[in-house]
């Protein structure tokens, strides 16, 4: 029979290997219009494995995500979300040119394991051929992605990242790119926060950048051991 402490072990890493998997993330069209609505998707899941969870399956209160657009002339406007079958569904019309960025955040409720689960993702548009707004330190959340080129990778243009933690670069961390057909490469970060690839195939990638705060506490009446941070963006490649 296995000791408390090993089974432990052993549980923190399932969990571990899981929360990995999963995540929360935006699709939306990397281009927009002035004055057209254009929807944005927030999806729940594993995208490596094309594994879409039915949001009446969505873990703990995920539902309850918050999503803010704020326009290139740094204004937030909330959006109201509504539950689709294997995603939520937003709108929003650019009234002006420049880069839009979406951001989503969300606390989970429940403590998965040993774990508190913190989910962040973004994604920009940009409107016109105005690039105001296009900024990675726009973004609030405590752990981001960015692209300065979103809008525009191209297939074998080298693609560059920037990881953000606490409104700082985040030097030598890890940071994943899945493919659209379920190829995965991870990289490095520079000393200024920076990692590259270049995509060999058109069509969406996410990009993945998690943190582990080893720091224990409560959540809601439960006890955690840590909190796993992690950030996506999707990047539409032509």
């Amino acid at each position: 029979m296995k000791s408390k402490p090993v089974i432990l072990i052993l549980l923190a890493f399932f969990f571990s290997h899981q929360l990995l998997a999963h995540a929360l993330w935006i699709e939306t069209k990397p281009t927009g219009t002035k004055g057209k609505s254009q929807e944005v998707k927030i999806y729940f899941g594993e995208f490596a494995d094309k594994g879409i969870s039915l949001t009446e399956k969505w873990f703990s209160d995920l539902k309850d995500f918050s999503l803010v657009l704020i326009t290139p002339d740094k204004k937030e406007i909330k959006l109201s979300p509504i539950a689709k079958t294997d995603y939520y569904s937003a709108q929003f019309t650019p009234a002006i040119d420049g880069v839009y960025t979406l951001v989503m955040h969300h606390i989970a409720k429940d403590v998965y394991g040993i774990m508190k689960l913190d989910y962040n993702s973004s994604a920009t548009v940009v409107v016109g051929n105005q690039f105001e707004g296009n900024d990675a330190y726009i973004n609030n959340n405590i752990i981001s992605l960015f692209s300065v080129s979103a809008f525009s990778a191209k297939k074998s243009s080298d693609l560059k990242l920037l990881a953000l933690y606490d409104k700082k670069p985040s030097a030598r961390q890890e940071v994943k790119v899945f493919a659209p057909n379920g190829w995965a490469k991870e990289l490095y970060t520079s000393e200024k926060g920076e990692a590259s690839f270049t995509p060999l195939w058109p069509g969406k990638y996410m990009a993945e950048f998690a943190y582990s705060d080893k720091t224990p506490g409560e959540h809601n009446g439960k006890k955690y051991e840590e909190v796993w941070k992690v950030a996506t963006c999707i990047i539409t490649v032509k």
